[in-house]
């Protein structure tokens, strides 16, 4: 589905990502990890068009797209679903879902279509974007982001700031979208192992770079992944406090 190769990416003069390689195959779920200041995010916005980048290629299905604005990028199929589930809050459901659609020259999903996938949002299609649960806007912007046609969806911290029993809602929604319709995922997202559950490929990012990569299931029962993200260790669970400091002693292999 797209295939990345040398990103950079700047913010003004300074540096955030260095050479990053990444494919996400056609149907997959892939996700980034890493702490904060990684350059997660930044690697998301810079496939999406969102930071300045140099690179030796980006490709869609086969195209380049490195060269191209992010309203382009939009048409060429990648849809970014950003940090903090933002919604216009004066308008309602409906009229937001509107918005994108005529913005998108409606080729992509009907609102129709979203409500017959989300009929939470049907019911709330009268209600403003300020009267939504957090759970009720990563919803809305991830129909929102279906009326757009993506083939594939890139989701920025979609559980940020939800209550554990919604970060699940939310990642199982995604993993449906996955399933059911073939939608291409990149993700990143603070639960590790929730993501990295759904994910078919998962890469560890460091100040910038990858350091390690592998399917989702291996990276779950990997030792080090599982002390330094999730802090769990063979003889017992370990908090944050405990394990933060991991950088001095990690051991990817």
């Amino acid at each position: 589905m797209i295939g990345v190769s040398d990103l950079n990416v700047f913010y003004g003069k300074s540096q955030v990502v260095f050479d990053l390689d990444l494919t996400v195959g056609k149907g997959e779920v892939v996700t980034l990890l890493g702490r904060n200041g990684a350059g997660k995010t930044s690697t998301l916005l810079g496939i999406a068009g969102e930071a300045a980048t140099q690179t030796r290629s980006m490709t869609v299905e086969g195209r380049e797209i490195g060269h191209l604005p992010s309203f382009k990028r939009v048409r060429a199929g990648i849809s970014m679903v950003p940090s903090g589930s933002r919604a216009f809050p004066n308008l309602t459901v409906e009229e937001n879902l509107a918005m994108v659609r005529g913005a998108s020259n409606g080729t992509g999903w009907t609102i129709r279509d979203v409500y017959s996938f989300f009929p939470a949002l049907a019911e709330l299609k009268n209600s403003s974007g300020s009267q939504l649960s957090g759970g009720e806007r990563q919803m809305l912007a991830i129909g929102a982001c279906l009326v757009s046609n993506p083939r594939l969806l890139v989701v920025d911290e979609a559980s940020l700031g939800l209550a554990p029993i919604m970060r699940q809602q939310v990642l199982d929604l995604l993993a449906q979208l996955n399933r059911e319709l073939g939608l291409t995922v990149l993700i990143v997202d603070q639960d590790v192992a929730g993501v990295l559950s759904i994910a078919n490929h998962g890469y560890i990012l460091e100040h910038g770079r990858v350091v390690f990569d592998g399917s989702g299931e291996y990276l779950l029962k990997h030792d080090d992944v599982r002390e330094f993200y999730l802090g769990k260790t063979k003889e017992h669970d370990r908090g944050y406090r405990e394990v933060k400091q991991y950088r001095r002693v990690r051991r990817w292999h």
